[in-house]
């Protein structure tokens, strides 16, 4: 099997060309660095991707927190990981670099929130108590 792709390891954007053989042996072409080749060899045979979501919160200043893993995901485990993100409540305040849940799924990733969210002001009913 054949594939054309661009490396996105570094700027110059190579256009690899990938042959997967029956056998799973992976060659590429094209790259400039060995970078490309490793990345072409990655995405071919086991594609990861950095997940980024929002994570529901109680009692504070935002309604979702902002979230990502630490380190890239297996792509075919994306819709499970979201799983455990819908079901997440943050209920204290959180600093941006926080771990909301750590090693997801067993995968050495951490769902980690990437904006502080500090406890809710909030009294009661907008304008109570003020005359």
């Amino acid at each position: 099997m054949k594939k054309k792709m661009i490396c996105i390891e570094c700027p110059v954007g190579c256009l690899l060309e990938v042959d997967v053989e029956a056998d799973g042996e992976v060659s590429v072409s094209g790259n400039r660095c060995e970078k490309g080749a490793t990345y072409a060899r990655k995405e071919m045979t086991c594609p990861e991707r950095f997940l980024t979501s929002t994570v529901k919160a109680e009692g504070l200043e935002m309604k979702m927190v902002p979230v990502r893993t630490d380190r890239p995901v297996p792509k075919d485990k994306m819709a499970e990981v979201m799983t455990i993100v819908h079901q997440e409540i943050i209920k204290s305040p959180v600093k941006a670099g926080d771990v909301i849940v750590r090693n997801v799924l067993g995968l050495e990733a951490n769902l980690i929130a990437t904006r502080s969210a500090a406890e809710s002001l909030e009294i009661g009913p907008k304008g109570a108590g003020h005359q």
